[in-house]
């Protein structure tokens, strides 16, 4: 018993470290920085990757197309081999909706050594660039914007003096498993870049969120982006690390007005898009990978398992430790719920959520070694990017 004892405390000196050394991560107060209005609104260019997304371009282009942006603005949409007729819709929702000017090209399949969804980016930059912008605005077509959006990400940029501006959209939320599994989703990516050590010069942590990404054009050419990551399948979290490496002030945080309007009613939906780059994020290593299974065992199922363990076997220590570990556990996962305005009976929940990722997790690596890789929209990549 004085191994479990040992084991328990350590998973409760794991989770003190974790609420108080580990930047803060449970906080779920760091949106947009400070901002005034600057004198002369610079040009954007939007870049929206799009393949097969008919489904919920009605809901997410307009809100690109009304953006209420005092300076120059223009979109363009990569329609990136679609069957679903993604191109067509989209030029149909532009005539009906107006607004922002938007064009639609295609650039045809991706060459070896580029995963699809990077160079549909690459094809819509090259668009971007002809019209000369100050900024790049890259969001996915799932991703809608609130009619002061763009206004106040292009603010808060030049006030700050960053190079990229990130926001992590609000995610749906309306299943019981988005309820039960996507606010741990956003958690677990706080957790891992912590917000606040993200915007700190000199800090290593890097992390963007794919769906809303602002970026000056200057330091894109600088960063070499898309062709530095082209191989990327996190490529939010490579391209992040491309521009602060390059000498660029980042920042990300959570979004108020930017929302994914994709649906993710079953398990099965969230486990593919856990499951598609979770090995990626380990760098395929199989090292990382145990320690990774470990160290999510030791976090987050210990604790429960501690408690009633150590109630039936009468073991005070084990039950007192296990109990307060599962209750620090709790009690952080309590910011994102209110977040997400979810109920907070969901929070003692997250071992079973924990679970459930180190189960995808292993998931993802097993898909890999089977040669299946990781996808995008239909395209399987047999080689993912081993650069994370």
């Amino acid at each position: 018993m004085d191994v479990v004892v040992w084991i328990t405390a350590a998973s409760l000196a794991a989770w003190l470290w974790l609420l108080l050394c580990q930047g803060y991560f449970w906080r779920t107060d760091l949106r947009l920085p400070p901002r005034t209005d600057p004198a002369h609104w610079p040009d954007v260019c939007v870049v929206v990757p799009a393949r097969d997304e008919a489904a919920v371009l009605p809901d997410s282009l307009p809100s690109l197309l009304a953006q209420d942006y005092p300076g120059r603005a223009e979109i363009f949409l990569v329609d990136d081999g679609s069957t679903d007729g993604t191109g067509d819709l989209a030029r149909a929702l532009s005539e009906r909706n107006g607004g922002l000017p938007l064009t639609v090209d295609s650039p045809g399949e991706p060459p070896a050594g580029w995963t699809g969804k990077l160079w549909a980016v690459r094809h819509g930059i090259a668009l971007a660039r002809t019209r000369g912008p100050e900024f790049l605005l890259l969001t996915d077509a799932d991703i809608a914007h609130e009619p002061g959006s763009l206004r106040e990400l292009v603010a808060a940029a030049q006030t700050g003096g960053f190079d990229l501006v990130s926001q992590m959209a609000r995610l749906r939320v309306a299943s019981v498993w988005e309820r039960l599994v996507v606010p741990a989703f956003v958690y677990f990516f706080a957790q891992l870049y912590p917000f606040r050590w993200i915007a700190k010069r000199g800090s290593r942590t890097a992390a963007a969120a794919g769906g809303c990404v602002l970026l000056r054009t200057d330091a894109a050419e600088r960063a070499g982006i898309p062709d530095a990551i082209r191989q990327a399948v996190i490529d939010d979290v490579s391209l992040a690390r491309a521009v602060k490496r390059s000498g660029g002030h980042i920042w990300l945080g959570l979004a108020e007005h930017v929302d994914s309007v994709r649906p993710y009613p079953y398990l099965g939906d969230l486990w593919r898009m856990v499951s598609r780059s979770a090995y990626a994020q380990l760098r395929h290593n199989p090292l990382v990978l145990l320690g990774t299974v470990l160290g999510l065992a030791l976090v987050y199922l210990v604790p429960p398992v501690a408690l009633f363990a150590g109630l039936v076997t009468e073991n005070a220590a084990v039950a007192l430790l296990g109990g307060l570990a599962w209750a620090v556990m709790t009690a952080t996962y309590v910011p994102m719920l209110r977040y997400y305005r979810q109920t907070l009976w969901l929070a003692p929940l997250l071992p079973f959520t924990a679970l459930l990722y180190l189960l995808m997790t292993v998931d993802s690596a097993v898909q890999h070694y089977r040669g299946r890789g990781a996808a995008w929209k239909g395209r399987t990549y047999a080689r993912p990017d081993a650069t994370h």
